[in-house]
């Protein structure tokens, strides 16, 4: 039981990490579209006034 015990326990570790790991890439890809919609707002406005 107990050569196990360090098994199950990086286990269980890695299993309650993950959901942190999904949850950077989800900001990140938000971070990303918002700056593109920032982008695209910006060219609008240079658009608009020449």
């Amino acid at each position: 039981m107990r050569k196990n015990l360090p098994i199950a326990l990086t286990l269980l570790a890695l299993l309650g990490m993950s959901p942190l790991l999904a949850a950077c890439n989800t900001v990140s890809g938000a971070g990303q579209d918002l700056s593109a919609g920032g982008h695209a707002i910006s060219h609008a406005a240079e658009k608009a006034t020449q």
